[in-house]
């Protein structure tokens, strides 16, 4: 039975503890009563202002409590969430905001400057909201006054599973684009994967109602990666429709120890992280002080969207032995393409998953490849899927293929499956570099460069060469108090991979290697490469 997130965030409001904790950060605790009663004021106050069902609103916020807030006012409303990158310069903000059609802005007062240079040419947004303890500036409301202005009674309105909910995702080349995801369709994901781990799935509000009752404890969950990435928003949603509680860490730079503190404080119980980039100094932070934090309660820790190296996780493991690690490979358009589970008594292989139940391998001609033939192809998903790119129908079709009578998402993974149904994960085809004829994938190349002891971190990329056509080139950053060795670190790669995949060049990073959300910018490094070896 498909439902709509509204409902079932009614459903679980009036099933948990009125004081038990939804919404934490800091000292700050929102209670389930008291965050019940804020999201039917926001959703009330949206519609009072002229928001119509199916109207798009803003998010332009750090992580933050209201975050969670916001996104369950615009399900109970049924408006439609989209995600805006904060690190993004006013005229980025403008295109998502215009590609959008967004009719409201919520946003963080730091972005106040942003936004007023903005605002006047925005003719679809009807209305700014201001996240702050200041008076919001002329031309937006308060946040606070939204939220707690009215008795928090339920709208009494009507929704429909196909409500739907956006995330834009900016990849590795073009615009952004905004992936439109019915609320059936996110919640069949959600539930399928319900069923793998505990044998059951609701068959109704109701049954659900009486699983969140019956629960020993809800999800106390930290999104350590941005809200306003998939990883960190499907973490959200799924926390806040368990009856969970979603712990957000606050400041402008990702702080491991202070992560660890609000684990400890709050009582997490999982945590979601996007790879290597937040994985490898929540480790670091262990290191230093081993034993410091209690987390005896921190169970699981999930990770998606970027490379999370064997030995981190066994890192990670030697402090938390009760943990269970669970890197998924997906993708926003394609949720459920693989998964990878490490414990203290399982480990397997970096970039070694196990093929999702709905998904294949492709060849050029999107014919399925037999597991075990040892060759490379496109990792397609055919579970519950986007509906599309929104105001694309060309990327939607290129994207979302029929194959075989069956509707499959294909984002541009390559891998080669095994008989068993395992995969190694290449990289995308967008990425690929083409040095003398011969194909290397960056990520197999900068995991060989992340074993040596000197890197923290690493981007492989195509450098245009006269000779090469393309130059295999690597961009590190070195760990603390390393020392950088060229030689070295291209003879490491050589001692693990085929001579034509080490980086003719290897440089050091003078810019950063990845996005806020744990993505790798290769655009940026891509330009530092080229500037730095001479070229244009």
């Amino acid at each position: 039975m498909p439902f709509n997130y509204g409902d079932l965030l009614e459903a679980v409001a009036s099933a948990v503890n009125p004081q038990a904790p939804a919404l934490a950060q800091g000292d700050t605790v929102v209670s389930w009563g008291e965050a019940r009663r804020r999201m039917n004021n926001l959703a009330r106050a949206l519609r009072s202002r002229g928001a119509a069902t199916g109207d798009k609103v803003a998010f332009y916020l750090r992580n933050a409590p209201e975050y969670g807030e916001c996104l369950g006012a615009c399900f109970l409303a049924r408006l439609t969430h989209v995600n805006v990158n904060y690190r993004y310069k006013p005229d980025e903000v403008r295109y998502i905001l215009d590609n959008s059609d967004s009719a409201l802005l919520v946003y963080h007062r730091e972005f106040r400057d942003s936004v007023q240079q903005i605002h006047n040419q925005l003719p679809n947004v009807r209305c700014f909201i201001e996240v702050g303890d200041d008076a919001a500036p002329a031309f937006a409301e308060r946040y606070e006054k939204l939220a707690e202005n009215g008795d928090g009674a339920p709208l009494g309105i009507d929704r429909d599973p196909d409500d739907q909910l956006f995330i834009y995702t900016g990849g590795t080349t073009g615009m952004p684009k905004g992936v439109m995801y019915a609320h059936r369709d996110l919640m069949e994901l959600w539930f399928n994967r319900m069923e793998r781990t505990l044998g059951v799935r609701p068959a109704s509000i109701e049954q659900f109602q009486v699983m969140v009752r019956m629960a020993p404890m809800q999800p106390r969950t930290i999104p350590a990666c941005p809200q306003m990435h998939g990883t960190g928003l499907i973490t959200t949603l799924t926390a806040l429709m368990s009856g969970g509680c979603v712990i957000t860490v606050g400041g402008h730079s990702f702080d491991p120890h202070a992560v660890w503190r609000a684990a400890e404080k709050h009582g997490a119980t999982s945590m979601a992280i996007v790879g290597d980039p937040f994985a490898k100094p929540l480790l670091h932070a262990l290191d230093e002080a081993p034993g410091r934090y209690d987390l005896s309660r921190m169970t699981a820790m999930t990770s998606s969207g970027a490379m999370w190296s064997e030995e981190v996780k066994e890192g990670l493991i030697r402090h938390m032995p009760q943990i269970v690690l669970t890197d998924s490979f997906a993708s926003t358009e394609a949720m459920g393409m693989g998964t990878a589970t490490t414990t203290k008594d399982a480990h397997g292989k970096t970039a070694d998953f196990m093929l999702g139940e709905n998904a294949i391998v492709i060849d050029e001609n999107d014919q399925p490849i037999e597991p075990g033939s040892g060759q490379a192809g496109l990792v397609a998903f055919g579970g519950a899927l986007p509906l599309g790119y929104y105001k694309d129908e060309e990327k939607t079709r290129r994207t979302f293929r029929t194959i075989a009578g069956k509707r499959y998402s294909v984002p541009g993974d390559y891998a080669v499956v095994e008989a068993d149904g395992r995969i190694m994960l290449l990289g995308r085809g967008s990425n690929c570099i083409n040095t003398a004829g011969e194909k290397v994938f960056p990520e197999e190349v900068e995991e060989a460069l992340k074993t040596h002891p000197s890197v923290e971190d690493a981007l492989v990329l195509g450098v245009p060469d006269e000779k090469w056509g393309q130059a295999v080139t690597g961009v590190v950053v070195l760990a603390r108090g390393a020392a950088f060795d060229e030689a070295a670190l291209r003879a490491h790669v050589r001692s693990q991979l085929a001579g034509y995949k080490t980086p003719k060049r290897v440089l050091v990073a003078e810019v950063p290697l990845r996005a806020p959300n744990g993505k790798a910018d290769y655009k940026t490094v891509a330009d530092f490469a080229r500037r730095a070896l001479g070229g244009t």
